[in-house]
């Protein structure tokens, strides 16, 4: 066994073993945790495969959009665990029957092999001789001339996306004591000082002027 082959099974067991954690974790933020977990173990074996452009996508838009949006809408939500854990084993048939069939399929895809033997090259002929390219860079390329304005409106869509949810996740709670800084900056010391005159309630006893002297 090579040194890619044992990455791959490497990647492949932390892989499974976060997918179930998704669906075993009692916590719905450790749940997602898992889940960018699954995510990024499956980038590594896209790399494996030499999809580096799969591997870049998966990264960025599910671990750097998508996972964090989730983040901070399972933490936004006052979730109740303990309904959670009473409806597990009345959607447990349907989920063990989806989970089966998927197991299946995916067998039948293994077990039947696949066509191509060996990895697919991309060549580009330069003159008379086929000079081997990257496809990362010539989907670079192609994305940054040819479809420049979908990947602009996409990253305002994202953008916007990024400050919805933060605006989201910055409301101001009611049981917090908050202080706003400018009006910290702004205050002066009359403001926070005031003397309060005490009329005298008692009048002060005389003095004689023997005790005086």
């Amino acid at each position: 066994m090579d040194v890619k082959t044992g990455f791959f099974y490497l990647f492949s067991v932390v892989l499974l073993f976060a997918a179930f954690r998704v669906v075993t974790a009692r916590n719905p933020v450790h749940a997602v945790l898992y889940l960018m977990l699954t995510f990024s173990q499956a980038s590594a074996i896209w790399l494996i495969l030499k999809a580096e452009f799969l591997a870049i996508t998966l990264v960025l838009v599910y671990l750097g959009a998508v996972m964090v949006l989730f983040l901070f809408v399972v933490m936004m939500l006052d979730i109740n665990i303990d309904n959670m854990r009473k409806s597990f084993w009345k959607h447990f048939p349907l989920a063990a029957t989806l989970g089966a069939v998927v197991v299946l399929e995916m067998a039948a895809v293994l077990l039947s092999g696949f066509r191509i033997s060996e990895e697919p090259k991309v060549a580009r002929a330069v003159g008379q001789v086929a000079v081997e390219v990257s496809n990362s860079k010539e989907l670079g390329k192609l994305l940054y001339t040819q479809y420049i304005y979908p990947v602009q409106v996409a990253a305002v869509i994202l953008l916007v996306a990024m400050i919805a949810a933060i605006a989201l996740t910055l409301r101001a709670r009611k049981d917090t004591k908050t202080i706003d800084p400018s009006e910290q900056v702004r205050v002066r010391a009359a403001d926070r000082l005031s003397v309060v005159r005490v009329p005298v309630t008692q009048a002060a006893p005389a003095v004689k002027p023997e005790e005086a002297a």
